[in-house]
């Protein structure tokens, strides 16, 4: 059982956490401050969550973890978003996890964020993020995943994922060094494979709903995901899931709309949740449908997740190892000068 420790900010309802216990990782603590996803935390995890505004959330009364991580805000970053970044009052949260940091002292930072701070500003936050990062001691790896591809979930989900070891006191990468990302995987697991059967009819367009007859005329095949584009139905070519969004429940125009024996209709919370890697045995509270299909789509996929935790915790012993053989060989010869 991995000795390791998490402290988990900007939690949601624990995508992270969840990927990390899944690699026996401790979660000491959690943090986050929508009051539904705190309702679905709750449910599903016992230790401590701390349901408040990070600007107020005392660093100094946070018990010192392993590791840090964070799903940060992602909106000043986003396509979809005003990408103002960090002139952004959200895009700040960054430095807000910094100021974390420097008073836990992880020996990881991780760090995950939509595909598009790669580019944003030609790429210069990505760098200021990196040398913030650097500043402290850190060495910085970062890799863009697609859930497809990494956790072998048929969803098609690309986000960057920032790993920040801590580095000795000489400046040697310990840790960094034992560090790789994981290498893609053959996707095995089909859209059915994740569907539900007997799914209430709320779930269905039938002739009665307004968009019924454009949905009919597009939606023809069992083995792929579409989604309603305000006024055309898009398919997924690759036969996966499109990316899951925080508006499948408003009313939004990239609800994931399937077709089965029993008519279209659009996937269940639970479905999603499926689609984000989470166990079966994940518990959904009852709150609203809307809150729910939000949580999916702003959460993260747990198996890509569990993926790179199982590269942090081997990066970590193996430091830890390496560490520890260098302090009892500089033991055993000050020992021997002692006795000589």
């Amino acid at each position: 059982m991995s000795k390791y420790t998490v402290g988990s900010l900007y939690a949601g309802v624990g995508g992270i956490c969840q990927g990390f216990i899944n690699q026996d990782f401790e979660l000491s603590w959690a943090n986050e401050i929508d009051k539904f996803a705190c309702i679905t935390y709750r449910e599903n995890f016992k230790h401590d969550l701390h349901e408040a505004d990070i600007w107020d959330l005392d660093p100094e009364g946070l018990k010192k973890i392993d590791v840090l991580a964070g799903g940060f805000p992602c909106q000043p970053f986003s396509i979809a978003g005003y990408r103002k970044g960090f002139e952004d009052t959200r895009g700040n949260h960054f430095f807000r996890i910094i100021q974390f940091a420097k008073v836990l002292n992880p020996k990881v930072i991780f760090l995950e964020n939509v595909k598009n701070l790669v580019s944003h500003d030609h790429g210069k936050t990505l760098k200021i993020i990196k040398e913030t990062l650097e500043a402290l001691n850190y060495s910085v790896y970062d890799r863009v995943l697609n859930s497809k591809d990494f956790g072998n979930v048929p969803q098609n989900r690309e986000r960057i994922y920032l790993v920040a070891f801590q580095k000795d006191a000489n400046g040697e990468d310990i840790y960094g060094k034992h560090f790789s990302f994981p290498k893609p995987i053959k996707l095995s697991v089909g859209v059915s494979e994740l569907l539900s059967l007997n799914v209430a009819d709320k779930y269905f367009y039938r002739a009665d709903k307004k968009i019924f007859n454009e949905l009919a005329e597009g939606v023809k095949s069992k083995e792929t995901v579409y989604q309603w584009r305000r006024h055309y139905v898009r398919e997924n070519k690759q036969n996966v899931c499109p990316t899951l969004t925080a508006n499948m429940g408003t009313g939004g125009h990239n609800v994931p709309i399937i077709l089965t024996d029993e008519g279209i209709r659009k996937l269940t919370p639970k479905e999603c949740f499926r689609f984000q890697g989470y166990p079966e045995e994940y518990k959904l509270p009852e709150i609203s449908q809307a809150q729910l299909y939000k949580q999916a789509g702003n959460s993260v996929t747990v198996k890509v997740i569990a993926r790179i935790a199982e590269e942090i915790n081997k990066a970590l012993e193996l430091g830890d190892e390496e560490r520890l053989k260098a302090v009892t060989k500089k033991t055993k010869t000050r020992v021997k000068e002692a006795v000589e």
